[in-house]
């Protein structure tokens, strides 16, 4: 992993002087465009493959106009799309007024880079796992919300109990991505973790499910960021084996790429109808094009997933520091983001933290 260092080579020094004025950027030249903001660390879930149960749990919030002030900075320095994550984001009390105000940001720069006086609205989404979604949907929507993806990882009631450790709970998820649909959160996007020995035997019904219910079903590589260091390398269903188990099901046809920060590669089946994405960190990183940077509930900048430290925003905002001086901050901390994660390499440290205390 790479690490922070007290001063930066003269080389990287001039490259942050040359980039100051522009959009967020890393020593490797990568724009930071993407923010995912955690707004809480609870949850109403206890997956298989994040929490051992409560054990762990930080329950830590910060106040909303604390994480307000933290997103207009970062969109003055080129942020041009925020995802609110948690924890459960829906448990969290004042989400729907933090949207409407978040709705109002404009970025500050083109997507060339140019900077601009009038900007573009942000580009805001929330990753939920939909227990509360039926609800909460067209509140969502009325307050600037624009897309909403749904973490769902099986298409059965008991496979998803099984996971979530939830009872009676698939029933809601469902009403509330069809809510979701209705209210123009869509296309709703739904993310599903795949586990040998849990759901793998999914697959195929994912695949229906998305031609069904006219989602974009995305199935994730798992990743080391369980709380119970129960990662495996021979739990991960790679995309080769999700990719020859759809083509047996319906013949595949690939898409393109929105951008090249995308991190899903994009199917549909041979007939147009349905839409899949295998997003496969484990066998096939695509570190190279990262946009992202993260902020965690108790106000922790994360550079990547699977950093060894994070940066205390929060902090320095207590301490009394100006937006001016917090802007700086960022910078100095993005600068060094990490080149690539190391995933199943000699000598791979899982993160500092959990997925669930990272934000997803």
């Amino acid at each position: 992993m790479a690490t922070i260092s007290p001063s930066l080579p003269p080389q990287e020094e001039s490259a942050a002087r040359v980039v100051s004025d522009q959009r967020l950027r890393d020593r490797f030249g990568r724009a930071l465009t993407d923010l995912r903001l955690s707004v809480t660390d609870r949850c109403n879930y206890r997956c298989v493959y994040c929490r051992t149960g409560n054990e762990g749990a930080q329950y830590t919030e910060l106040a909303i106009e604390e994480y307000l002030r933290m997103v207009r900075i970062l969109v003055s320095l080129g942020i041009e799309k925020v995802r609110l994550t948690g924890g459960e984001p829906l448990l969290r009390s004042g989400l729907v007024e933090m949207v409407r105000e978040l709705s109002t940001l404009k970025t500050a720069f083109l997507p060339d880079g140019t900077p601009t006086n009038d900007g573009l609205p942000l580009d805001l989404a929330l990753t939920t796992n939909g227990h509360l979604l039926d609800g909460l949907a067209m509140p969502l929507k009325e307050a600037g919300l624009r897309r909403v993806t749904v973490s769902m990882d099986a298409v059965d009631a008991e496979t998803f109990a099984t996971i979530t450790r939830v009872p009676r709970s698939y029933d809601r998820v469902l009403a509330g991505i069809r809510k979701a649909a209705d209210a123009g959160l869509g296309p709703v996007k739904v993310n599903c973790v795949l586990l040998r020995g849990f759901n793998d035997h999914q697959i195929e019904g994912f695949a229906a499910f998305s031609r069904r219910e006219n989602v974009i079903v995305r199935f994730i590589e798992f990743m080391p960021l369980e709380e119970d260091r129960s990662w495996r390398p021979e739990t991960v269903v790679p995309m080769r084996e999700i990719l020859k188990r759809l083509d047996a099901y319906r013949p595949l046809v690939e898409l393109p790429q929105h951008s090249a920060s995308e991190t899903a590669r994009r199917f549909t089946f041979d007939d147009g109808i349905g839409e899949i994405g295998i997003i496969a960190p484990v066998s096939q990183p695509f570190c190279g094009h990262c946009s992202r940077i993260r902020i965690t509930s108790d106000g922790k900048l994360r550079t990547c997933l699977f950093s060894q430290s994070d940066h205390d925003l929060y902090g320095r905002m207590l301490r009394g520091g100006t937006d001016e001086q917090l802007a700086a901050y960022i910078r100095q901390v993005v600068l060094h983001k990490e080149e690539r994660h190391h995933i199943g390499e000699p000598g791979f440290e899982k993160p500092s933290r959990n997925m669930v205390h990272i934000g997803g």
